[in-house]
């Protein structure tokens, strides 16, 4: 979809999401944008990436946002977005239509204090780089849920909401660190060149939003990675704890099947002439139990 031509202090905006094969041709006929760059912006596999054509005088923007797969499950993996100036209008491409991009893009037209084509775009990215704190907080609080159930039983659906926090986390990590390494190198770059105080103010705040989120999402990666190895070792001493009884139990019960084979047999044996003879390998089979489990108690294997 392309939506009707908007202005940000005289440039115009064309934005479009999720666009079809008859969308495309009218970027490429109507406003001139070359296909390459099309299938580039659009691609849902792209990462974070800035490019500036030096002959056409373009620049591309590419930068990752989360998108929900399940809210519920804090199930995240993350799509990328697009900015384009081309010949001086601005077009931005939100292929997997975002509800992060289109809040960004939206607040940071209605903000008074953006008054110009670049400061539109910086502040679309910090509010890009701020959507990611909610989740951040969403699996704080979903952790320390779990956390807290490693003082019960375990259920498997605490696993897999583990397993969710985990994939979600290396989604997102992911996506922080090469948006965070882009916004680093962008005053670098030809987006950068003769920044006044007002767009060096602006690299500064993105940047420093994103070193925060860098932060909160490494925090909650080695507590999560914390947790699954303290659970992996909780199942695997109470598997032990388990085999060892079923040891002990299995030592037991050998020794009155031993006694009593050895009684069973159809041959004459010491004491088989006794009146309470039966009395007497119960004994002896309560006797071996009690001198094993002492011997097992001393060795320290129970």
């Amino acid at each position: 979809m392309i939506k009707p031509e908007k202005t940000i202090n005289g440039t115009k905006w064309i934005e479009t999401i999720q666009i079809n094969a008859e969308e495309r041709a009218t970027l490429e006929d109507q406003y001139g944008i070359d296909e390459d760059i099309i299938e580039y912006v659009t691609d849902n596999d792209e990462s974070t990436n800035y490019v500036y054509d030096i002959n056409e005088d373009d620049q591309l923007f590419i930068f990752l946002a989360p998108y929900a797969l399940d809210k519920d499950a804090l199930r995240y993996i993350t799509q990328p977005f697009g900015m384009l100036l081309h010949k001086g209008v601005l077009f931005t491409f939100n292929q997997s239509n975002i509800p992060e991009v289109n809040t960004a893009l939206y607040s940071a037209l209605d903000n008074p204090e953006v008054k110009s084509v670049d400061a539109f775009i910086l502040e679309t990215l910090f509010t890009v780089v701020d959507s990611f704190i909610p989740i951040s907080l969403g699996i704080t609080k979903k952790r320390n849920y779990l956390d807290k159930m490693l003082n019960r039983k375990t259920k498997n659906s605490d696993l897999v909401s583990l397993s969710y926090l985990q994939q979600t986390l290396t989604f997102l990590s992911s996506a922080v660190q090469t948006n965070l390494s882009e916004l680093d190198r962008l005053p670098k770059t030809h987006f950068g060149v003769g920044a006044d105080q007002d767009k060096i103010d602006l690299f500064e705040d993105v940047q420093i939003e994103g070193e925060q989120v860098q932060r909160m999402f490494e925090i909650e990666t080695q507590v999560v990675d914390r947790i699954d190895h303290t659970v992996n070792s909780l199942a695997n001493n109470n598997l032990n704890d388990t085999m060892k009884f079923l040891t002990i139990w299995s030592l037991t019960m050998a020794v009155p099947t031993i006694i009593t084979g050895f009684y069973g047999m159809n041959v004459k044996l010491p004491l088989a002439g006794m009146q309470y003879a039966w009395m007497l390998t119960l004994g002896i089979s309560v006797a071996l139990i009690v001198a094993m489990l002492i011997m097992l108690k001393v060795w320290r294997k129970m």
